[in-house]
């Protein structure tokens, strides 16, 4: 009997499965252990002693799925926890919708967070960003705090909708960027695919994840044999930048050899093709910025009357100038135009 519901409660799934997908998160929801086979009991917002019926996907539950199902006044106990049973829950009284929830089936263990999530922080202010990269879940939500892991109901969950494959998120925190920070952020995830629930939570630092974004190339100054190159944060990095400081690296390439070269100090050799940088935060050794893009470098003489085409260099006031060659090497022909005398004609 149990096997013959089991088969006809899984073809009802099937009919109804792809008209009662969820398109967003349930309000109220119970996501039962795969590891534990204890039936789940659901219980009625009803008044005491009130008759209910309850449903499932729609579907009045027959009293023919006795094997499945047991009903005690407004409480429904699940008796199998599986495919077919799993979904929408609901309770009614007469025409009235009085509850519902959402059974769901809890993930495989084993699957770590950073496999589908990772987070990043361009700065020290209130706000972080996190790309969730598994596209075959519909739905995945985060929440930070302890109420969130925990499951509490005041969780301030933070949404996003599939774009390109991925999921992108704007989470805010609320730790002051001039403390030293002393406990750890709490992160929660919650997907959902078909009838299965996945929820993890990961800890860390708000250093952890900094990475500023790329600097900004300002100038070079020719310094003897060298140049000094002004480099600046990029304008999402935290202020004041006196006390937010951020370290720069420089690759540059030689011109005599093509050899390519790095160097922290913002001195580097005149005689130099083209450069690039990048930056982090050197107190927590935060993980470096991308690199800017190659900017030329060319250097000039001192007369520089005529130079052109400085917009394509990123050191304009050290462009080197190639001298023009004359085209008439002799001197110009001046003609000479004799003016009439007064009194002819």
């Amino acid at each position: 009997m149990k096997t013959s519901a089991l088969w006809t409660f899984g073809l009802l799934f099937i009919s109804l499965s792809g008209a009662h997908g969820l398109d967003k998160f349930p309000t109220n929801y119970v996501v039962a252990k795969t590891e534990n086979q204890d039936p789940i009991t659901l219980t009625c917002s009803s008044k005491t002693g009130e008759s209910v019926t309850w449903k499932h996907k729609g579907e009045e539950i027959d009293e023919d799925l006795e094997d499945l199902f047991q009903l005690d006044g407004p409480n429904l106990t699940v008796l199998e926890v599986d495919e077919p049973t799993l979904g929408e829950y609901s309770c009614w009284r007469g025409e009235e919708k009085l509850s519902s929830t959402y059974l769901l089936l809890e993930a495989e263990k084993g699957v770590e967070l950073d496999s589908f999530l990772s987070c990043r922080a361009k700065s020290y202010d209130c706000v972080f960003t996190c790309n969730w990269i598994q596209g075959n879940h519909k739905l995945v939500r985060l929440g930070l705090g302890q109420d969130c892991s925990e499951g509490g109901k005041s969780c301030h969950w933070v949404t996003s909708s599939l774009s390109d494959g991925e999921f992108q998120f704007e989470v805010s925190h609320s730790l002051s960027p001039y403390a030293e920070e002393s406990s750890m952020l709490e992160l929660t995830a919650e997907a959902i695919i078909g009838s299965s629930m996945l929820r993890r939570t990961k800890r860390f630092y708000l250093r952890d994840i900094v990475k500023p974004d790329s600097p900004q190339i300002v100038k070079c100054q020719e310094v003897g044999q060298n140049l000094n190159v002004t480099i600046d944060p990029p304008s999402t990095w935290s202020t004041p930048h006196s006390f937010f400081s951020l370290e720069h690296e420089i690759e540059y390439e030689l011109q005599d050899n093509g050899q390519n070269k790095t160097s922290l100090s913002a001195v580097i050799p005149k005689r130099i093709r083209r450069l690039r940088a990048r930056s982090r935060d050197p107190l927590v050794n935060s993980t470096w910025s991308q690199w800017t893009s190659w900017r030329n470098v060319t250097t000039r003489n001192r007369k520089q009357d005529k130079c052109t085409n400085t917009a394509k260099s990123c050191c304009p006031e050290i462009l080197r100038c190639k001298k023009k060659g004359r085209k008439n090497k002799g001197k110009k022909e001046i003609k000479k135009i004799e003016t009439p005398k007064k009194g002819h004609q």
